[in-house]
Formats: structure tokens, sequence, C-alpha cells
């Protein structure tokens, strides 16, 4: 690959070119659409900092749950059971993530 620079005349109509094309939204939005990754952001997964009506919310429901479960024994109480207690403890360790870092 080469080093040297451009000429003036052409550096000019490169400039232009890519000024146009950066003015294009429709280009843009293809070019982002075919970037996008599958599943969750890392980034956005560790920024999460829920509400505390929502961890108190999903801990109300997880406890119900459970003694719904224990009371009952049905499969499906215990399976909304072992699908909203990760959930409660996640939301529960982000808050309290997100209140230390805050102090």
């Amino acid at each position: 690959m080469s080093t040297y620079r451009l000429p003036d005349h052409e550096q000019r109509i490169l400039d232009e070119i890519e000024r146009a094309l950066s003015r294009d939204r429709r280009l843009a939005r293809r070019l982002s659409a075919t970037h996008r990754r599958r599943g969750p952001d890392p980034a956005r997964v560790a920024a999460y900092a829920p509400r505390p009506v929502t961890v108190i919310a999903l801990l109300a429901v997880a406890v119900a749950l459970l003694a719904a479960g224990v009371a009952t024994g049905e499969p499906g109480v215990v399976w909304a059971f072992a699908a909203v207690w990760p959930a409660a403890l996640f939301a529960t360790l982000r808050l309290w993530c997100h209140r230390a870092r805050i102090r």
C-alpha cells in the first residue's frame, strides 16, 4: 500500500464524495443495519440500573411463586419461580452496584 499524499485536486474530489456519502441517510441506515449484533449488548447489560420499585416487585413475585410452589408442588409454578428468581437476583445485584457507585 502506498503512503504518498494525494494531489490537492484529488483530495478535494475525495472530500466532496465523502461529504455526499455522509449526507445519505438511507446509506447510513443500511450500513448500520449490517453491523447489528445478535443478542444483548454487553455494554447495555452492564449499565442496567433498575428502579427500586422494579426490584421490589420482582422479589415479591419470586417469593409468592416460591410459597405457591412449596404449597402446591405444581411443576408450572416451580418453573415460573425458576424463571423469575434469576431475574430478581440480577436486578437486585445491579441496584446494589448502582447505589454503591453513586455513594
